[in-house]
């Protein structure tokens, strides 16, 4: 028959506070969250544009700075077609985890606008993340036409119609003509086109008169003279091209248009791990800006909070919608 040793004073005491003591231990464990990103786990970064363009190559430097933040893998993928739908629906179908994000531009927050049945609500589906740079836009125009300055296109413009080259609906380009139409009172027939390389053949051949793209994708042309650069959009300068004035120094006071860049996740994505991913991406970004990175393709780098970017996509949102009511702009 065996014995029951029984336990008594400071031996019970201290048996029983470790069995207390386990319960809470694990408990906490469970419930605290993961580090992220986990040691060897991928970062995608779904890019719906082209490789090479100006998007794109945007988005590889953040790519390598953020990599550097996270201590962990970061690789870009091109999810290219449909404005940018095609990208977007591959963020959302993949977990909520903060392991794959969207960077784009700012035609991502407009697909309700100009999409007919577009497949998912950019401001609702997907948690903004950072916005993590600005960028102008210029104006160039075929060189077979006599003019040089802002005062003498819109002149012309508003005497005869003029064919102008979007690249793609909803794009800033797009945004930045109908702008430039507006404020300039130019009559302007839009030619779409897929993508600003066939856009730019044209108008330096002469079949179209003009075109309001990236700074990164129309300089080089501009600066081999294949077309003549006109204005850029920003309220100053570019130190890539200093020579160019401002629409506002060429006679449009009001005109002040930039393309951004964001990144986004998934809806549903844990709040922690997008405040990691935002002061990572804000971190990146510092880096851009010291190492002039970004501003070697025109972009000036942004810094923001997840709240403030959400604030600024609504009110861009709002901005562009009037804009393309007031052109009468029908979804296709």
């Amino acid at each position: 028959m065996k014995t029951l040793t029984r336990l008594k004073g400071p031996v019970l005491g201290a048996l029983l506070g470790a069995l207390a003591a386990l319960p809470i231990a694990s408990m906490a464990s469970s419930s605290a969250p993961a580090a992220f990103p986990e040691p060897g786990k991928m970062v995608k970064v779904i890019v719906p544009f082209v490789a090479g363009g100006g998007v794109d190559s945007a988005a590889r430097l953040f790519a390598e700075q953020l990599r550097k933040q996270l201590g962990t893998t970061v690789i870009v993928e091109n999810r290219v077609g449909g404005s940018g739908v095609v990208g977007g629906r591959a963020v959302l179908a993949a977990a909520p985890d903060g392991y794959t994000l969207l960077f784009s531009a700012a035609t991502h927050v407009l697909a309700k606008q100009v999409l007919a049945h577009p497949p998912y609500d950019p401001q609702t589906d997907f948690v903004p993340v950072a916005r993590v740079g600005e960028a102008p836009l210029m104006l160039v125009i075929s060189p077979q036409l006599p003019h040089s300055k802002l005062g003498e296109v819109l002149a012309a413009g508003a005497k005869s119609t003029w064919t102008a080259a979007i690249p793609a609906v909803g794009a800033p380009s797009h945004l930045a003509t109908l702008l430039l139409a507006q404020q300039g009172r130019m009559r302007l027939e839009y030619v779409p086109y897929k993508g600003t390389q066939p856009a730019l053949v044209d108008v330096g051949g002469g079949h179209v008169d003009l075109l309001l793209d990236s700074m990164v994708s129309v300089l080089p042309l501009a600066k081999a003279g294949k077309v003549r650069p006109i204005a850029i959009t920003s309220g100053k300068r570019s130190p890539l091209a200093p020579e160019v004035p401002t629409m506002q120094e060429g006679g449009l006071p009001r005109f002040a248009y930039t393309s951004w860049y964001g990144l986004w996740a998934p809806k549903d994505t844990p709040a922690d791990r997008v405040q990691r991913l935002n002061q990572a991406s804000n971190a990146a970004v510092a880096e851009l800006a010291r190492s002039g990175a970004f501003a070697s393709l025109g972009i000036d780098t942004v810094s923001e909070s997840t709240e403030q970017f959400k604030r600024f996509i609504a009110a861009d949102v709002a901005q562009s919608a009037a804009l393309l009511k007031g052109a009468g702009f029908k979804p296709e």
